[in-house]
């Protein structure tokens, strides 16, 4: 029977595993970031050399001179390291691509913002340039100060020498 695309399928029960691949990333994010610390190195390094020094000084040895069993487990550890190291740099370039996007909006919006404000600033600039300011009004009384209060002294000064 052929199937018809324009009908669901019937329920088949099939085994498939299921995991959640927002926990499996974080875990990869934790074992990648062990990795990556000095912790790890020292670790691995006294395991190598507990390792070696059991088989090759120890009465029962269980690997054997050329450390077969040993080579085929830093193997494996190397061939489940390199991929979870890999999904976790991915994670890290998804969130600095979307901290990008965010980054690139905020920054076109203060953009925006600028130029507004400097819009504003230059039609206040214009609108001040139209008013008097207090410095010129009190520049104008000044002159008009003096103005008067020389002009009262000549018009006495005129009369007292009028008067002589």
């Amino acid at each position: 029977m052929t199937e018809r695309l324009d009908q669901p399928r019937e329920l088949t029960h099939r085994l498939r595993l299921y995991y959640d691949p927002e926990a499996f990333g974080r875990f990869s994010e934790r074992f990648a970031r062990f990795l990556g610390t000095a912790r790890f190195i020292v670790y691995m390094t006294v395991f190598v050399t507990v390792w070696l020094l059991w088989n090759v000084l120890a009465p029962v040895k269980f690997d054997p001179y050329p450390f077969i069993f040993l080579t085929l487990m830093l193997s494996l550890q190397a061939s489940y390291a390199a991929p979870l190291i890999l999904l976790a740099q991915n994670r890290q370039a998804d969130r600095d691509r979307i901290q990008y996007e965010q980054d690139r909006m905020a920054a076109e919006r203060n953009q925006a913002e600028i130029e507004y404000l400097t819009r504003e600033i230059a039609g206040l600039r214009m609108a001040i340039g139209e008013v008097a300011t207090r410095d010129y009004i009190r520049a104008e009384l000044q002159r008009l100060q003096e103005e008067l209060s020389g002009g009262e002294g000549r018009s006495r000064g005129a009369g007292y020498e009028g008067a002589r």
